[in-house]
């Protein structure tokens, strides 16, 4: 939102004297800068949204890792050099970055042309993320080659969300705060990765509440904001993910196997978020991020294209309604 400086000059003040006989004129008083109004912010037009092909409400990979290690064990696991050719693509495809918070709060501020991506880390293994004794994230673990490929593409933001479990990270109690610091999201993943459709509802949310707690014991001031299900297993009642005696989260996500809607879409449900496994090969690969990202940037894809103006929701005519939620910024073309 612009705003208007009020503008104002000094006057020059004349004194006069008890006989009437006027004082020399006191210095005028400096003149209070003036400022032109910030500039109002270009929206975007519909020629824009077409020029970029905008189609904000596309779809969005939500990208799950779990370790990053030079001997996979899992489908779950990846390599270093994978791992690194995995980022380099999607920054060569446009892709930016984001949090699962911003993604459920629309707050998907990206330039024109580019694409949403979330790269989200579970059970908080340290290939993930390591220390340095000097406190610098270590050589060889996703942080760090996140980190070296942004560096070398300043528009691939070097950000993603994290969900731990008890001891995350070896158990080195500065790791969660220097995520913190430097703009990751810690999400909740449970203490003991506990199976909440298993546990009875009072069971599931002691362990929701369990797992919130030893996040905000370890970043003072920090809340968590979403839920990560162990083995992508929904509690009985799907409510209780999202809140419960002192929690109240914005988004759970699933283990899933495709693409997750817009935040804008009517198929979106902050409850139940899919992800993409990371994977390009080997049994189970038709579900994994090589066959998605493929897709994705197909001419079918139908995948998330923003218009580089924040407070408009872009997207081809051809294509259903947004939300009600997010009807009054539309835009169609």
């Amino acid at each position: 939102m612009s705003s208007f400086p009020r503008l104002g000059a000094g006057l020059a003040v004349v004194l006069v004297s008890a006989c009437g006989t006027p004082a020399p004129a006191a210095p005028a008083a400096p003149a209070a800068p003036v400022t032109s109004p910030a500039p109002v912010p270009a929206r975007v037009t519909a020629d824009d949204a077409r020029r970029v092909g905008a189609d904000e409400l596309g779809r969005i990979p939500i990208l799950m890792y779990h370790r990053v290690v030079a001997e996979p064990r899992s489908a779950y696991d990846r390599t270093p050099a994978d791992f690194r050719a995995e980022l380099e693509r999607l920054a060569a495809e446009d892709y930016v970055p984001v949090t699962t918070a911003d993604l459920v709060s629309g707050n998907l501020d990206l330039p024109a042309g580019t694409h949403p991506v979330v790269l989200t880390f579970d059970d908080g293994d340290p290939s993930v993320f390591a220390l340095t004794p000097e406190g610098e994230p270590a050589p060889g673990t996703a942080v760090r080659i996140l980190l070296d490929v942004a560096a070398a593409h300043p528009r691939f933001r070097p950000v993603a969300s994290v969900y731990v479990n008890e001891h995350p990270f070896g158990g080195d109690e500065r790791a969660l705060r220097w995520l913190a610091e430097h703009r990751f999201e810690i999400g909740n993943h449970t203490a003991r990765h506990t199976n909440l459709r298993r546990a009875t509802e009072s069971a599931a949310s002691a362990a929701i509440v369990e797992g919130d707690t030893l996040i905000r014991r370890a970043v003072p001031g920090y809340r968590p904001s979403t839920l990560a299900l162990p083995y992508g297993a929904r509690p009985r009642r799907a409510e209780t993910a999202l809140r419960g005696p002192g929690y109240s989260y914005a988004g759970v996500l699933l283990v899933g196997a495709g693409p997750a809607p817009s935040p804008c879409s009517p198929e979106f449900d902050p409850a139940s978020i899919p992800r993409i496994r990371s994977q390009a090969t080997g049994a189970g690969a038709e579900y994994g991020s090589a066959r998605w990202l493929d897709e994705l940037g197909s001419a079918a894809g139908r995948r998330y294209t923003a218009d580089g103006d924040p407070a408009t929701i872009s997207y081809p005519r051809t294509a259903p309604a947004p939300a009600a939620g997010c009807a009054g910024v539309s835009l169609a073309y």
